[in-house]
């Protein structure tokens, strides 16, 4: 049982996946919260793992939460293939999701001079990034590439 306060899954390294038992998570990018988990069986961690690179995100209980952290996640992962696949859907959801924003943004604002008509820009750069440069970058610190 983690008490609302001292959860804090933020580290320097890689920490492994967790997954929520009971209670409610917050997500955040800096300051801003930007996703709430209350769904028993939700995942996190799992893009610092998948990645290998530290954290991006700050995960803290916003309620008393009991979670579940799988610390050899790598070999949790190669050894389950189903949680592998079922992280994978989650994740091209979210890219779908994140995507499509963009692409919505991008013809909403297409007619624009402003900043706003260079998301078609930041879009293609993303899709056509290689797969060995990913950095997803912070807050305080953007990836170079875009």
């Amino acid at each position: 049982m983690c008490p609302r306060a001292p959860l804090s899954l933020a580290r320097a390294e890689p920490l492994g996946i967790s997954t929520l038992i009971e209670g409610r998570l917050e997500v955040l990018k800096g300051e801003s919260v930007v996703a709430s988990i209350a769904e028993p069986g939700a995942i996190v961690g799992e893009m610092s793992v998948l990645l290998d690179k530290p954290h991006t995100a700050t995960v803290r209980a916003a309620s008393d939460s009991t979670i579940y952290e799988f610390a050899d996640a790598g070999s949790f992962l190669r050894d389950q293939s189903a949680v592998a696949l079922l992280i994978a859907r989650l994740l091209a959801q979210r890219l779908n999701v994140a995507t499509s924003y963009l692409a919505d943004i991008m013809h909403q604002y297409a007619d624009h001079g402003d900043h706003l008509a260079m998301v078609g820009e930041v879009l293609q750069t993303m899709i056509n990034l290689p797969p060995m440069q990913v950095s997803p970058g912070s807050d305080r610190q953007s990836d170079p590439r875009m």
